[in-house]
């Protein structure tokens, strides 16, 4: 429990109503209930908080005039309201403590393999033949840790995630579950009627800070290195095929999926489902939207929609575009008729003099 002069301090805010209101949780704006703080982002969002009955709110001040009496639903302003919900939140719900178990006998490890201090590797994991642990890393149940891969400091690795032989992970990175890297990548050449496999003998580098979601897939480079940029996050069940590089802090939501050797400048963003093909080259703050896809070259610092993907300027005209063909095809067929009437009617007149001369 706090109250929310507790709350107020707790995030440096100022405090408008009721100082001693009592919460004991947060919760979603459109279910919050009298004892329980939620936070408005934007305009869009007052609507919903008319709806419910809220024990407080945190919002930015230049919303204070549109928000509920405060002697009714105590505010705490902020410049960042999203910032300081997440704060109270952990206040309310404080994230599990890292336990240290250190390597469980029932794990099966190489004795070849090196930790680094604090290393916690669960029950059922395996872990290969020369492998480096750095500091504090975290190897869950299940998972395949195989010969030569490197994991550096702080890397958290969820139950049956498959890291094949001699990829290296950097610094502070998280893979959850299932996500398997460094498999081979999909390649194949058509021999005398039948398709024979392409060994790839390069590797997958992760570097720092990088978020692998549930069920995603990397496949390691034919020769050379698959690449994952410092600071990405990739959502679940997204595929990167072989020899990608993808450039810092891209955001792919899921079921992105890029074909081999794509290249990505920074800051890239892909909304869910979007396509790349092989070899594409997407610039750095190209932002793409769901569903799209992409071929070719295409320049960075812009918004893209659409299948090809275009502008997304252009590809909002398209769609109205078809949207509209349905009433466009009546027209079309009525305008026919009517050309058909005007040409029969001129096909007439021209045949009248000729019936008169006879």
């Amino acid at each position: 429990m706090m109250t929310t002069r507790e709350i107020a301090h707790l995030v440096n805010g100022r405090l408008h109503g009721d100082a001693d209101r009592t919460l004991s949780d947060v919760a979603p704006l459109d279910e919050c209930g009298p004892q329980e703080i939620a936070y408005v982002a934007s305009e869009k969002q007052l609507p919903a908080l008319r709806k419910v009955q809220p024990g407080a709110v945190l919002a930015h001040g230049d919303l204070l005039p549109q928000l509920p009496d405060p002697a009714q639903t105590p505010v705490i302003t902020v410049d960042d309201p999203q910032a300081a919900f997440i704060e109270v939140m952990l206040r309310f719900r404080p994230l599990p403590q890292r336990a240290t178990i250190g390597v469980s006998p029932n794990a099966t490890v190489s004795p070849t393999a090196k930790f680094g201090p604090d290393c916690n590797v669960h029950p059922g994991a395996y872990v290969g033949d020369r492998v480096v642990l750095g500091a504090r890393c975290e190897v869950g149940p299940g998972a395949v840790i195989g010969d030569g891969v490197i994991l550096a400091d702080d890397v958290t690795i969820h139950a049956n995630v498959v890291l094949y032989h001699d990829v290296h992970v950097g610094p502070r990175t998280t893979i959850h579950a299932a996500a398997v890297i460094g498999a081979d990548g999909f390649g194949y050449r058509l021999v005398d009627g039948r398709f024979l496999h392409i060994p790839h003998t390069g590797t997958v580098v992760i570097e720092e800070d990088v978020e692998i979601g549930a069920g995603t897939t990397i496949d390691r480079a034919m020769i050379g290195k698959t690449v994952i940029g410092a600071g990405t996050k990739l959502d679940n069940q997204v595929m990167i095929a072989h020899n990608c590089v993808l450039g810092k802090h891209n955001v792919f939501a899921s079921q992105v999926g890029l074909a081999g050797s794509v290249t990505t400048g920074d800051y890239v963003q892909c909304g869910g489902q979007v396509g790349v093909a092989d070899h594409a080259q997407i610039g750095a703050g190209a932002a793409l939207g769901g569903k799209a896809g992409v071929s070719g070259v295409v320049p960075g610092g812009q918004r893209y929609a659409g299948q090809p993907a275009r502008p997304e300027k252009d590809a909002v005209k398209s769609y109205i575009a078809m949207t509209k063909l349905p009433e466009m095809r009546i027209q079309l067929k009525t305008l026919a008729s009517q050309v058909e009437k005007l040409q029969s009617q001129i096909d007439q007149l021209t045949r009248f003099p000729e019936s008169r001369a006879a």
